[in-house]
């Protein structure tokens, strides 16, 4: 869901892949979540952070306590960012009960990048410059 906003409220300012601690599917909830609110991840793919590891990143932002915990280090990155989310995934109950936290993180994660794109990155308050950013989470 954090790539999928943040793919659609910054643009091209961001070049973002999303990427866990395995590879799973992206949730058929996450997916109906975020087509409540006009974004479409269904083409989006699982994929681990090791792929990964030897680009270079601006940004790595981890959004739930158990990828912060397991996250390696990359090591050209300029800014490692994390925000505790609920981990939707592992909601119980009906349908419509996880449903709900699917929203309800939605929700938070959105109002976290439109806060952190609105203030800038804390490193003096400004994104890079030239060419796009790159962010993974």
């Amino acid at each position: 869901m954090a790539e999928g906003f943040l793919r659609a409220l910054a643009g091209d300012r961001f070049e973002v892949e999303s990427a866990g601690s395995e590879k799973t599917r992206v949730h058929p909830l996450a997916v109906g979540a975020m087509r409540e609110v006009g974004i479409d991840i269904e083409s989006h793919q699982s994929k681990t952070m090791e792929q990964f590891l030897g680009e270079p990143w601006d940004y790595v932002i981890t959004v739930c306590d158990s990828a912060n915990e397991s996250c390696p280090i990359f090591p050209r990155t300029v800014l490692r960012l994390h925000w505790s989310f609920e981990d939707p995934s592992r909601a119980a109950g009906t349908e419509e009960e996880r449903i709900q936290v699917f929203r309800r993180v939605r929700d938070a994660i959105s109002a976290r990048l439109r806060a952190w794109l609105g203030e800038g990155p804390r490193r003096g308050g400004q994104f890079p410059t030239g060419d796009a950013s790159r962010s993974i989470g």
